[in-house]
């Protein structure tokens, strides 16, 4: 019995493998129909065969495919190839199909030799239309394999519930018995504190097994049903298990706060609510990392001299390395490294982990002006380049401190659904945070950029970052 954690890499191959073969397919197919269509009766050509060998043609066939899976990916259609239905494949399909359509004639075919204007439309039609069959075939062939799989019960999604209580195990059987094709498979129960335990339950762990049952059991996923309805309790459980980097999920009507900020999964028909993915399309998440890679590889090439200049005024105004380095945490807790340039005494936490002010004596010359142009953050585009962090999201804190937010406000816990970003919404609005409260404040600006991610809201951020740092108010 295979688990599907393990299976999503293979599982993602295949789509790519078959979606390069049937683009292959329909591409070579409709330059047959583009000849007789447009060079039937034209000397340009001897034959079919002289046609296909034309060396522009060619290098047409090999390109094709591979830009029309990097099309493919950008839309977001590998992102979770377990998760969809033959009705929303044939409806993806057809839609990538009719714009991939349109993008090769407008890169391609406007140079063909076209007499009449309706041939304009028919090329396309055709060309959506062989694309739309042999992909759609390929790609209905594995999802259809897919779910008989899991009918036959040859693939299993590990399931460990949080929850023991009597809703707990109502919820359990409304899952695997209603509809046992759907191939949950629930591997144990982990109890709430203060929650009432059912009797029937068994197989029940504590919260310290589950890195253990999450290895020798190959958990797929956590869901949480809890006795009662309280976010409190359900943030402080995000907050224990975002770190195992596992999809966590609930039943749609056990969750008050933060559905307004989560959209619904539709998981081989059981819906879902899945706390680990924030209010993005996968065409849009990839995008914004297309984004990240592009814009942090040309400013690491384009502001060297900058880095150049920086780093000696650095080590002329005080002893010390260039850079500073300190661990933070990121997407699903993380941790990571995070780069900056040294802005303070090397002795400044001599005493333990402190927040800085406006006025904090351990800042050095060079230092303010660093922070107030907040140009100590730009090595932080070396984060971003290696994924470690966004252009723009909230930023990652010291894990001393996100245990303070986390007793205070435990709504901290849902941030960790996405990359840190050197700039975020909190920083522009409000800046820095000298106190725990403070940080909190900030806060509340980045949950709602949560619940507005977008590429457009990720420009208007840069684009105020930009006017903060031409005008010195970083501080």
């Amino acid at each position: 019995m295979n688990s599907v954690q393990l299976s999503v890499k293979k599982q993602r191959t295949k789509y790519v493998v078959v979606d390069w073969i049937t683009t292959s397919i329909a591409f070579f197919v409709f330059n047959i129909v583009r000849f007789f269509i447009l060079y039937g009766n034209d000397a340009s050509f001897q034959s079919l065969l002289d046609f296909l060998g034309a060396h522009k043609l060619m290098l047409e066939q090999l390109i094709i495919p591979i830009a029309l899976l990097g099309l493919y990916w950008l839309s977001g259609y590998y992102n979770r190839p377990f998760e969809r239905s033959r009705l929303q494949e044939l409806m993806t399909t057809l839609g990538s199909a009719l714009v991939n359509s349109i993008l090769i004639y407008l890169a391609l075919l406007t140079n063909d030799q076209i007499v009449h204007r309706s041939t304009n439309w028919e090329l396309i039609l055709i060309l959506a239309g062989v694309l739309f069959i042999f992909t759609y075939i390929g790609r209905l062939t594995i999802t259809s394999r897919t779910i008989n799989q899991f009918k036959r019960n040859n693939w299993k999604i590990n399931t460990l519930v949080i929850g023991c209580s009597n809703t707990a195990e109502t919820f359990t059987k409304s899952l695997t018995g209603s509809k046992p094709e759907l191939g949950y498979n629930v591997v144990g129960y982990i109890p709430i504190a203060g929650e009432t335990m059912s009797p029937n339950l068994t197989k029940i762990f504590s919260f310290d097994d589950i890195g253990n049952l999450a290895a020798s059991h190959k958990i797929d996923q956590f869901i949480i049903s809890p006795e009662s309805r309280n976010d409190r309790v359900v943030l402080r459980l995000l907050n224990k298990l975002f770190h195992y980097n596992l999809p966590i999920r609930i039943a749609p009507e056990d969750i008050q706060f933060i559905t307004s900020s989560i959209h619904l999964q539709d998981i081989f028909g059981e819906p879902l609510v899945d706390l680990t993915s924030p209010s993005i399309s996968g065409m849009s998440k990839n995008v914004k990392r297309v984004i990240d890679v592009i814009v942090s590889l040309s400013a690491l090439i384009l502001l060297s001299p900058l880095y150049a200049a920086l780093a000696i005024a650095i080590k002329y105004d005080s002893k010390g390395p260039v850079f500073y380095r300190q661990e933070r945490i990121g997407l699903h807790q993380k941790p990571f490294n995070i780069i900056k340039f040294r802005s303070m005494r090397t002795d400044a936490e001599a005493d333990g982990p402190q927040l800085t002010s406006a006025d904090d004596n351990r800042i050095t010359r060079i230092g303010r002006i660093l922070r107030k142009y907040r140009l100590d953050e730009i090595p932080q585009f070396w984060n971003v380049l290696i994924g470690d962090m966004s252009l723009v999201g909230p930023r990652p804190e010291r894990k001393v401190f996100i245990d303070q937010i986390v007793e205070k406000a435990p709504y901290y816990s849902i941030i960790h659904q996405v990359r840190p970003g050197i700039t975020s919404w909190g920083m522009v609005k409000f800046g820095y945070a000298s106190t725990v409260d403070q940080m909190i404040e900030r806060l509340r600006y980045d949950l709602v950029y949560l619940s507005n991610m977008s590429t457009s809201v990720d420009l208007k951020i840069l684009i105020y970052t930009v006017k903060t740092v031409i005008t010195g108010r970083g501080q």
